[in-house]
């Protein structure tokens, strides 16, 4: 059972409306293999630049790439790179024996709590799911938040049983079914005490924040914010102040390009993350198989884009 003061305060660490939340990519050397001394810059950069948390080795953070050794060291140079200064939530997935692994080591590197991804490929009815995620909470003291998307998609009633599980506190939504979401917030509410938090999780999540914060979801992840902070930040401040002037200019004048460009290759939303942080001076190398890197002309076009995107800031300075 998690203890109720470490709930309550990952809860109010991470609802922290300062900036959004960080998913730091994971840097490789020219070899291949970790840079934690690079890794560690990443994440004292963002810490830095304003992010309200550090959600690490998740999927931007490409964790299914990682060895579970790999995956410890990574989580224990975040913490130390964080110095407490922001919460540090780790990923963990695959099947339940794994995640329950990843969970353990995630809380043995000193992470402040965990984002259980879905589990590895099968398609797991309602009853099955709520086993998994009950047995990753169990495992360990750390609060969870549980990531909806591709094969773990879950009912209402499904997400009220989750709120009601000791150490499960919020849902992240990387589906984009906006009904479904209604009617989950809806149901938790209505038969559910206390918080529950719930997050945009889908690729670009500015682009579809303004629909979210309709139904009342504030918190989102920026994969933006690992190569431009600044573009983040002032997107995330205009949101929270009612700016809508200057949430329709970055969105027209950046984030809608950005997103088109993202969909002009397969695993884009990390790898052209990746060669984003690259362009603003900070090599954190490539992609692990089976992701590849983007096209020549694209990264120029995002080089071309970040600078789109920093003009608009100017514009409004």
């Amino acid at each position: 059972m998690t203890p109720a003061p470490l709930t309550e305060r990952l809860t109010e660490r991470v609802s922290d409306p300062r900036g959004p939340l960080f998913f730091p990519v994971t840097a490789y050397g020219a070899d291949g293999s970790l840079d934690l001394d690079v890794y560690r810059t990443h994440v004292r950069r963002g810490v830095a630049a304003g992010a309200a948390a550090v959600f690490a080795c998740c999927g931007t953070g490409e964790f299914h790439a990682l060895l579970p050794e790999e995956f410890e060291v990574c989580v224990r140079a975040a913490v130390e790179a964080a110095q407490g200064r922001v919460p540090v939530v780790a990923g963990a997935g695959y099947g339940t024996a794994l995640a329950v692994r990843y969970a353990r080591l995630a809380e043995q590197a000193g992470a402040d709590g965990l984002l259980a991804m879905p589990p590895y490929l099968v398609l797991a009815g309602q009853e099955g799911l709520l086993r998994h995620y009950r047995e990753v909470a169990a495992a360990t003291a750390l609060p969870l938040i549980v990531y909806q998307r591709d094969n773990a998609v879950f009912s209402p009633r499904t997400v009220v049983e989750l709120a009601r599980t000791d150490g499960v506190i919020g849902l992240k939504d990387g589906l984009g079914d906006l009904d479904l979401m209604q009617r989950i917030i809806s149901a938790v509410r209505s038969e559910t005490p206390g918080d529950f938090l719930y997050f945009n999780g889908l690729p670009t999540a500015e682009q579809t924040q303004l629909a979210y914060r309709a139904l009342g979801v504030t918190l989102y992840s920026s994969a933006v914010f690992c190569f431009a902070p600044e573009i983040a930040l002032a997107h995330h401040r205009a949101l929270a102040a009612g700016d809508g002037a200057t949430v329709r200019r970055l969105l027209d004048g950046f984030y809608r390009p950005f997103v088109e460009l993202r969909a002009q290759g397969r695993g884009y939303a990390v790898s052209l993350v990746k060669a984003g942080v690259r362009l603003r001076g900070l090599d954190v190398g490539g992609v692990r198989p089976p992701l590849h890197e983007p096209a020549e002309e694209h990264v120029k076009q995002l080089a071309q884009l970040i600078e789109r995107g920093y003009a608009l800031l100017e514009e409004d300075a």
